[in-house]
């Protein structure tokens, strides 16, 4: 017979609010403080309470939220098995969201939890990463963000400028380089066409630009440490092999992507990413689609967004094939570009399959077999189409 102690928790800042029960009968409603005292205690008081009901096993559910995945790990180290639900997963009435509180939200994980240990349900749980493999995005991720507030600097400056009418002289040649930065801090100081107030925020911002450069930089070269460590080398190196991927996008890839053995087929790592189209079928309507979901990582989508479009532009067989869905749609070139990146993104899963020696080598059959997924071999010439660069070739030498 089953013997559970099943608890829903629902998080907040200082507290965790926790509905209990014991199988089918409810126990009641304890709060506790969420923090390493109050996660003690709590684990205290719910093996107390299993030893009570005879050794009951301890299972607990809370929502994958801001609050990270420490909880999850300490519980997993006490003993207790833990789950984290997608708050985008749980079903709600309309009533529920309008009539939200801590002590629902605590019943309905419960609820769902207890279905799930007793009846078999599904469940809407998320997976989660090792500890080591969040500490890895960490890097990635802060340098994704770094840049995207560098490019933000830069429109401010622009936009500045161009509300004060102020053009780039010609000789200036292009936007951010040496010449350029000459010029705008001219600008910011001594005599220019530009009011004192201006000028000062100019100044600001090309010093907010300056840190940001040189944040990026700073976490530039710990991803690239990261990157040449062995958990990541040869999947870096197979990976950067594709068109278009460099070893920005490779660590992207594969810290969002995690353990690429998780995924059964193409379809599951293809809607993963949110690369998939929406379903709206119903009755005798059976082929309602929409748009892409855009679930998932949005910085892997964007970076094989890039990807894709360098894959477009050199590989001769990749452009013939842009160029023959983009007749279809004139009007709608996305769809060519979507469909791309869903067989960029498939192709990256097979080559960090193969990598991992999770995938059978051989030559991969013209059709994937039926429920299976497709694995592909790696080739043995690399299937980049541009030269590198000689300043690229030195610094992937030097590393």
């Amino acid at each position: 017979m089953k013997n559970y102690i099943i608890v829903g928790a629902d998080l907040s800042d200082k507290s965790m609010l926790l509905e209990i029960a014991h199988n089918d009968r409810n126990l009641g409603r304890r709060s506790f403080d969420n923090g390493s005292d109050g996660w003690m205690a709590m684990a205290s008081y719910l093996k107390e309470r299993a030893r009570q009901c005879h050794g009951a096993k301890i299972a607990l559910a809370y929502e994958a939220g801001p609050h990270g995945a420490g909880l999850h790990d300490f519980l997993t180290g006490q003993g207790i098995s833990c789950y984290m639900f997608a708050p985008t997963k749980m079903q709600r009435s309309s009533k529920m969201c309008k009539q939200k509180t801590d002590a629902g939200d605590a019943e309905a994980l419960l609820e769902t939890l207890r279905a799930h240990l007793l009846a078999g349900n599904k469940l809407p749980n998320v997976w989660v990463p090792d500890p080591q493999l969040r500490d890895d995005r960490e890097i990635v991720r802060g340098l994704l963000d770094a840049r995207v507030k560098l490019r933000k600097a830069h429109t401010q400056v622009q936009s500045l400028l161009k509300r004060w009418n102020v053009k780039k002289p010609a000789s200036v040649g292009k936007s951010w380089t040496q010449t350029h930065r000459c010029w705008l801090r001219g600008l910011s100081g001594g005599t220019t066409p530009l009011g004192t107030g201006t000028q000062a925020q100019l100044a600001s911002l090309l010093r907010q630009g300056e840190a940001l450069e040189s944040e990026a930089r700073l976490l530039e070269e710990a991803m690239v440490r990261l990157a040449v460590l062995d958990r990541y080398r040869d999947s870096v190196q197979a990976l950067d092999a594709e068109v278009g991927v460099g070893v920005l996008t490779a660590m992207v890839f594969l810290t969002e992507l995690g353990d690429p053995a998780r995924f059964p087929n193409r379809r599951k790592v293809a809607a993963y990413f949110g690369l998939v189209p929406s379903c709206h079928d119903t009755g005798v309507r059976t082929d309602c689609k929409g748009h892409i979901t855009r679930q998932g990582s949005a910085r892997v989508r964007w970076v094989i967004c890039q990807a894709y479009h360098a894959e477009a532009r050199t590989d001769p067989k990749e452009k013939e094939r842009y160029g023959r869905l983009a007749e279809r749609n004139p009007k709608r070139k996305r769809i060519a570009v979507v469909a791309g990146m869903r067989r960029k993104v498939i192709r990256l899963w097979h080559v960090a399959l193969n990598v991992k020696g999770s995938a059978p080598n051989g030559t991969p059959p013209s059709r994937p077999p039926e429920g299976g997924k497709r694995h592909f071999t790696l080739p043995a010439i690399p299937r980049k189409h541009c030269r590198r660069s000689p300043e690229r070739e030195e610094r992937r030498l030097a590393v």
